[in-house]
Order: C-alpha cells, then sequence, then structure tokens
C-alpha cells in the first residue's frame, strides 16, 4: 500500500509504503480463530474515571494503536513475494512471516 503526503498546496511532501497482507483470501474458523478489536465506551472510562477519583489514584496515558499490530506469530504463515520485490529467477519461492503484517487476522 503506498501513500502520498502532501501539504496545503497539494504538493508532496513525502512518500509512505506499507506491507498490507491481503486477508480477503482468509476463511472464518480455518486460517483464524478470533479478531480482536478492543474498544472503549463511555461508560467505562466514566466508572475508572470514578474510582479514580474516589481512591485517590493517579491516571497515566499511553498510545496502544499498534499493541496488536507486528506481534509474534503461533502459527506458520507463508506469503507471496510482495510485487516490486520479486527476485528474478526466484519468482515460485515464499516469505515466511516471524510476524505478523498489518490486515493480517
Amino acid at each position: 500500500m503506498f501513500k502520498k503526503k502532501t501539504n496545503a498546496e497539494g504538493k508532496v511532501e513525502k512518500y509512505k509504503a506499507r506491507l498490507v497482507a491481503k486477508g480477503y483470501s482468509e476463511v472464518p474458523g480455518i486460517d483464524f480463530r478470533d479478531i480482536f478489536s478492543p474498544i472503549a465506551k463511555v461508560t467505562s472510562i466514566r466508572l475508572l474515571l470514578s474510582a479514580v477519583t474516589t481512591f485517590d489514584f493517579e491516571v497515566e496515558q499511553m498510545d496502544v494503536k499498534t499493541t496488536f499490530l507486528y506481534g509474534y506469530l503461533e502459527e506458520e504463515i507463508y506469503m507471496k513475494q510482495p510485487e516490486g520485490f520479486v527476485v528474478k529467477g526466484k519468482k515460485e519461492l515464499v516469505c515466511k512471516l516471524n510476524k505478523s503484517l498489518y490486515g493480517l487476522k
């Protein structure tokens, strides 16, 4: 996946690339068992903050956006060589993933 970062005038400042798994070919129950999508509800946050104020605890904030991203895999997963990175004469080879990719369930 390729992205262009532009400034206010519309000129490209930076190009970004990300290797993304083609997850559309995965079948639930066969290729993966669980999907995690952690979401904090407003009532849960209110309960937590009320407990903090009641018991005079300290609150710290941290970014958990990529907590589950790039985690180590328990299963053996192989993928085709990414477009543009295919080695000449070795097109039939595949890549073994050691860590998860963005979009991989």
